[in-house]
């Protein structure tokens, strides 16, 4: 068995592994990066694009937001809405701050590139992965290529490898506690060369469900709808899903509607996802990897992003000082912000979706949300500071 020698071994090769790598190799600490598919995998992979201030600043501080800065859409406000009434909430007049509209593949294709040009290790097409010795100094990683095992010594180990990944499971059961909510519905999402019914993004609700308009550049689109869990994308043609979008969209918005042939069609469960705690020994967990939001309001990679923030803090004020204070913190700190998105994705997603248990008091309730959120300043504050970012 060949062994390497890294100071941190990063698990899994998606935008949180690889920003965090990025981040550690600007400052002089080595990592090597282990991913489980193809680099050609990881950046066909179609994911939702909002970005916080905070994974703006982040990707600054990596050194990786040309592309964003120059090709990402700035928007300054979103738009909700209830059947025929819709209303703008102003974002940057409310906080200060705005959000920028970047395709997760395009971040992720930066962050690889950026590896690539600084010589950093990825390892694509790994096996078999096993972590252990997490509570000594000396943790370690075996893993496969090609049939062949390899280990991999370390300092440190940060578990970016998703909901499904050997990460969380290495803490063992019976010190994680696990919180979970599913919710009675999935979104329908497709991807089309159209351009947006808007410039900013548009949630909204009707009789017939939730809809969702947005977009990954002026010339392309990705709408979803709300269905049943069971749906599957290849029972629904393109005429079906721009007819159906059409019907959820307020009049005026629906009028602006262009159609086309879609990219690509998925279903997506919603759910909420959390473990605690988030670190165990010389493991650090990351990402999904800790915790999952729905997709309502855009806060699954943007929460990775605070999490990499609060890990990335921890290991270089121990590389460069011995204080382990930054690590033991972790945790408690991370979770701490998670909770608060936890919180806000649930109510939204509740606000603006149809549950199929829903009563007529339920609905009416329903309503008078959204109305008292059209005519109340500090609830559009509230909303509007959740949705550009709480501060890490």
């Amino acid at each position: 068995m060949s062994t390497q020698r890294t100071q941190v071994a990063i698990i899994g090769g998606g935008p949180s592994g690889m920003l965090l790598a990025q981040l550690l190799d600007r400052q002089g600490i080595d990592s090597v990066v282990l991913e489980r598919r193809s680099r050609a995998h990881v950046l066909g992979r179609i994911r939702a694009g909002v970005l916080e201030r905070g994974m703006r600043a982040l990707m600054e501080e990596a050194g990786v937001a040309q592309r964003m800065r120059t090709e990402g859409l700035t928007h300054s406000g979103v738009l909700l809405g209830h059947g025929d009434q819709r209303f703008r909430i102003d974002l940057e007049e409310l906080t200060g701050h705005r959000v920028t509209v970047y395709g997760q593949t395009e971040l992720t294709r930066d962050l690889y590139d950026a590896r690539g040009a600084r010589g950093g290790a990825v390892i694509h097409d790994v096996s078999d992965v096993t972590i252990g010795d997490i509570r000594s100094d000396a943790p370690e990683v075996t893993y496969h290529v090609d049939g062949q095992p390899h280990r991999l010594a370390c300092d440190f180990i940060a578990g970016c490898d998703g909901f499904h990944g050997v990460s969380r499971h290495a803490i063992p059961e019976a010190s994680r506690q696990e919180f979970e909510k599913t919710y009675p519905f999935a979104w329908l999402g497709l991807l089309s060369d159209t351009p947006p019914v808007d410039a900013e993004l548009l949630y909204t609700s009707s009789a017939r469900g939730f809809a969702l308009c947005s977009m990954r550049s002026a010339a392309r689109s990705r709408y979803y709808l709300q269905c049943p869990v069971t749906e599957r994308a290849q029972d629904w043609s393109d005429s079906a899903f721009w007819e159906e979008l059409a019907h959820r969209l307020p009049a005026d918005m629906a009028r602006n509607l262009v159609t086309g042939p879609s990219i690509e069609k998925s279903v997506a469960p919603l759910r909420s996802f959390v473990c605690e705690p988030m670190q165990w020994g010389n493991l650090f967990l990351c990402g999904d990897a800790a915790h999952i939001v729905p997709p309502t309001g855009a806060k699954g990679l943007n929460t990775a992003a605070s999490d990499v923030r609060y890990l990335y803090d921890g290991l270089r004020q121990f590389y460069k000082t011995g204080d382990r204070g930054g690590l033991d913190g972790y945790s408690a700190k991370a979770l701490a912000r998670v909770w608060k998105v936890e919180r806000f994705s649930w109510w939204f997603s509740s606000l603006m979706h149809h549950f199929p248990d829903q009563s007529e008091f339920d609905q009416r309730m329903q309503m008078a949300e959204f109305e008292f959120l059209r005519s109340n300043r500090a609830a559009q504050e509230a909303l509007a500071l959740n949705y550009v970012g709480l501060p890490y």
